[in-house]
């Protein structure tokens, strides 16, 4: 029994190491990274959504990044080290991507943390920190190692690498924002997969846990979001959709309404407090110095004002106190809630401003909305739930975790974007924010220009989306623009946040020559089509410009290889399944006029048939004479263009090479960080614990003491090198110093192993030669000599079987008498290899028996032939003798269990045992 279940568990190990090879590289994570914390998500084969832990096992990690004495930290870390050396330590970076300096939110920044050294890329005009003359890091290049040790996290938490992600952003991110965090992510090596709306990815995770709820009609829900930077509300339906191509029913989530403050949130509240309890300090005169000049102190004051904030939402006053603050002064003030709401009092009034606005841009009332919901960690202040009751007029919904649902959501949506999952769907819909148009010139009938706009994505209509806009009037090179339209649902003064409003700027080439290449009396010119795409990541992008015309062929015209090219260039874009997604909309100049190609008509099976036979009745010239039938077909050539970025420079070219080496070097670097403190705490260890195993008996007895005066004296040496020379050493060092310590105690520690590992071994061989003699006993009645009906084994093979019994007793006696005279740190001269070459002897001489057992099969006697009446006679004695023989003693059957030589073999026995059955019926 108890080998079978050694053979179990080998099988179920052998399953295991096999679905653990599957899962490698079907991993995915979510990274919803904020302004003030980051939480990883992630899915693998048999986990279900979970959130990673870091190094410290906690779900959530500070957004913060620190460099000191070349060496860079994170999270906790950096958060400890940010307190003492603040201008090289970074956070609150989200909202500084694709910003120019001169945009409001970085002079905000500036404003709020006025240590940092802040310039202008020379290039691009985008923020750059700077800690010394030679070292300078760009907002995308903080965020990407950021999201590496996100990745670091992901990896660690499920035992494999990963590549794809889905990463939330705020819904308010422009195309400027995007795309630099987009670039970012590549300088991370990460494959994004999607970027997905922080508040959709919340409204995601509702609607997954509520499934059951969703039904066919529209349920309205509002999630307000308050973070640490920013503050949103978004107002989204669910409801069950019947899809018209796959007739499959699936629940759809769509965003439907949105506002936002951009500058509301926690963070804004721990600056007022910090300012409040920075200028009470300076009124208690314990220094001459402001401590507004001093960033360390400014940055405990900071850290303070947090921890007494997050305090103050669950009790009326609280201390605020800080050991040393500034010239070694301490620091400790009573504060009050009442205070607190006081300096905030102006927050607290704008907390409803988005769930407002929200309403407005969705067309909805409060009447309708089933639940507003809360989310982010700022909602937690009783002021602002307060605010939001008294506007709502009902109780806020609190049934959803605040701080892990968009993470959760996100890597429910990063599972369904990659292969390797399946998951229940669940369609998302988001709405576009910011309106996006083109703007072109145009000679009017008066030889005026003038300016024309054409609308391409509207205010929160749903995307990912195509669309097309037709020039039917331009035949020569030129070009037009891309820009944000009217954003009048926006507050005044959120339009200056965003930055530039121009997108692009295409400019068209060769436009004329292509034109003239397709004119002809039986062309006729459709127009210019620019096809753009809004992409499931919200990011906006021309996928391709071509000049299309209609030309009129016969039926005898060979078509040109162009114009074959043409249809089969139209059939692939308009395949199955682009046709499942959202329908291109063609958007055409008032001008413009539109007519109607009819197709010739195709004859019925019948006429078919018709046509055939009269065919071959008449004269071979008449076919000849069939008139010929026109059709349209359409001619599609593309035309070459150039773009420029009209918004925020994206970081490419060489400065994307070269911050691409600065990131890959700062991970070497770590790596190497990692490797040497690794070696050295391996080498620590090694000293610690061979003086302690020195001091057990257990293993001093193995060794003699030449041996331990030459091992300790090593350690001794190692310990002392260590705390002086050896502080500064690489890893390379440090590991051959534990290399030569090993060659030492290697043969204590194998002499140790070798006589606790005997004793088990000796047992296992002794119960394989008992059984071994059980076999032999069996045996020894399978031979013709002993049965003549059995005749299996030979006398030779018996005999040798014997032999190998009695000379791995005979060994076993022997070797064992010897070792024990000998002593424990003497060389060991019964090992654990020598036993089990011992058993593989015996083994082999077993196994030979059983396979000959195996496949042995009885000889089949002959029996001569009788007459039909001979044969008729003969059927009652031919039963009795049956009966007769039946009765007859059976020889001794093999006892299966007793005869088990080793475990690998036990089924084996068992089958040649129902053989033997078999053969004596």
């Amino acid at each position: 029994m108890k080998q079978r279940l050694v053979v179990a568990l080998i099988v179920s190990t052998l399953a295991l190491l096999g679905s653990v090879q599957y899962a490698f590289g079907a991993a995915v994570m979510s990274i919803d990274l904020g302004s003030e914390w980051m939480k990883v998500g992630i899915v693998s084969p048999g986990v279900p959504m979970e959130i990673a832990l870091n190094k410290e096992s906690k779900r959530k990690t500070p957004v913060i990044l620190s460099f000191r004495d070349g060496q860079r930290l994170f999270g906790e870390d950096a958060a400890t080290v940010g307190l003492r050396f603040p201008t090289k330590s970074f956070h609150y970076l989200l909202d500084l991507l694709g910003k120019t300096v001169d945009n409001p939110i970085v002079k905000l920044y500036q404003t709020r943390f006025p240590y940092y050294n802040i310039e202008a890329d020379p290039e691009r005009n985008t923020v750059v920190f700077k800690i010394d003359d030679d070292t300078k890091y760009s907002v995308e290049e903080l965020i990407a190692q950021i999201l590496q040790k996100a990745r670091d996290f992901a990896e660690s938490s499920t035992g494999q690498p990963i590549t794809e992600c889905v990463i939330t952003t705020p819904g308010f991110f422009g195309q400027a924002e995007r795309t630099a965090l987009l670039t970012a992510a590549n300088l991370a090596n990460i494959k994004v997969l999607q970027l997905l709306n922080d508040y959709t990815a919340v409204a995601l995770n509702y609607g997954i846990f509520s499934r059951k709820e969703i039904n066919d009609k529209a349920q309205y829900f509002v999630f307000y979001d308050m973070g640490a930077y920013h503050t949103t509300a978004s107002v989204v339906s669910y409801q069950l959709v019947k899809d018209k191509a796959t007739r499959e029913t699936n629940p759809v989530v769509q965003v439907i309404g949105v506002g936002y403050d951009r500058t509301l949130g926690g963070l804004e509240m721990q600056l007022r407090l910090r300012d409040y309890l920075g200028k009470e300090f300076n009124k208690m005169k314990k220094t001459k110095t402001d401590v507004f000049t001093n960033p360390r102190a400014l940055a405990k004051l900071f850290k303070e004002a947090g921890r007494v904030k997050n305090v103050l939402s669950a009790n009326t006053d609280h201390f605020a106190q800080i050991e040393g603050l500034l010239d070694e002064q301490d620091f400790r003030l009573q504060v009050t809630r009442e205070k607190f709401e006081e300096l905030c009092k102006d927050l607290f009034e704008r907390a409803v401003g988005p769930l407002d606005q929200a309403l407005k841009n969705s067309g909805l009332n409060l009447s309708v909305i089933n639940q507003v919901t809360l989310f982010g960690g700022s909602s937690r202040v009783p002021k602002v739930q307060e605010a939001l009751k008294t506007f709502v007029g009902k109780e806020l919904g609190k049934n959803i975790n605040t701080d892990e649902a968009a993470a959760l959501g996100a890597v429910y949506n990063a599972a369904d974007l990659a292969t390797g999952f399946r998951v229940s769907k669940f369609i998302v819909k988001e709405a576009v924010l910011f309106p996006i148009q083109v703007t072109f010139e145009r000679e009017g009938n008066s030889g005026n220009t003038k300016v024309v706009k054409r609308s391409l994505f509207t205010a929160f209509g749903s995307y990912p989306q195509k669309k097309v806009i037709t020039f039917n009037k331009n035949t020569e090179d030129f070009a037009f623009e891309v820009s944000y339209a009217e954003l009048d649902h926006l507050p005044s003064n959120e339009v200056t946040n965003i930055g530039s409003l121009n997108l692009l700027k295409i400019k068209l080439n060769d436009v004329n020559s292509i034109i003239s290449a397709h004119a002809g009396e039986n062309i006729e010119p459709k127009g210019i089509k620019a096809h753009f795409v809004l992409d499931d990541s919200g990011l906006f992008s021309l996928s391709g410009i071509e000049f299309v015309a209609d030309k009129n062929v016969t039926e005898q015209e060979e078509e040109n290889a162009f114009a074959k090219l043409g249809n089969t260039i139209t059939k692939l874009f308009t395949s199955n399944d682009e046709e499942k997604k959202e329908p291109d909309t063609e958007e055409k100049t008032p001008e413009e006029g539109e007519k109607a190609a009819e197709d010739g008509k195709k004859p019925t099976e019948g006429e078919a048939a018709a046509n055939a036979t009269a065919t071959n009745e008449t004269d071979s010239t008449a076919s000849t004479e069939k008139k010929p039938i026109s059709k349209i077909v359409s001619i599609k050539e593309p035309i070459p263009y150039h773009v420029d970025f009209l918004y925020a420079v994206h970081l490419k070219g060489d400065k994307y090479e070269e911050a691409r080496k600065k990131v890959d070097r700062l991970n070497e670097l770590e790596r190497q960080i990692v490797r040497r403190e690794s070696a050295l705490n391996a080498l620590e260890s090694f000293v610690i614990e061979a003086n302690q195993r020195l001091n057990e008996e257990e293993y001093a007895s193995c060794a003699t003491s030449k041996e331990i005066e030459e091992l300790r004296k090593a350690c001794a040496d190692v310990s002392d090198w260590i705390y002086e020379d050896g502080q500064n050493a690489d890893a390379d060092t440090y590991e051959k110093k534990l290399v030569e310590l090993q060659a030492i105690s290697n043969p204590i520690y194998a002499r140790h192993w070798e006589h606790r590992e005997r004793s088990d071994v000796v047992n296992t061989f002794n119960k394989m030669i008992a059984h071994a003699k059980t076999f032999l006993t069996n045996a020894k009645n399978m031979t013709k000599e002993s049965n003549s009906d059995k005749d299996i084994f030979t006398q030779v093979e018996i005999e040798t079987l014997e032999k190998a019994i009695n000379d791995a007793e005979q060994w076993v006696a022997s070797e064992l008498e010897a070792q024990n005279k000998l002593k424990r740190s003497d060389a060991v001269q019964m090992t654990v290899k020598s036993i089990t070459d011992r058993m593989a002897l015996l083994d082999r001489e077993v196994k030979y028996l059983i396979n000959k057992l195996k496949i042995w099969k009885p000889k089949v006697k002959e029996t001569p032939k009788k007459s039909k009446k001979a044969a008729n006679d003969s059927e009652t004695t031919e039963s009795e003798t049956v009966g007769a023989e039946a009765t007859v003693e059976e020889p001794k059957t093999v006892n299966v269990e007793q005869d088990v030589p080793a475990a690998a073999d036990d089924q084996k026995i068992d089958d040649a045992d129902k053989t033997d059955e078999h053969v004596e019926l």
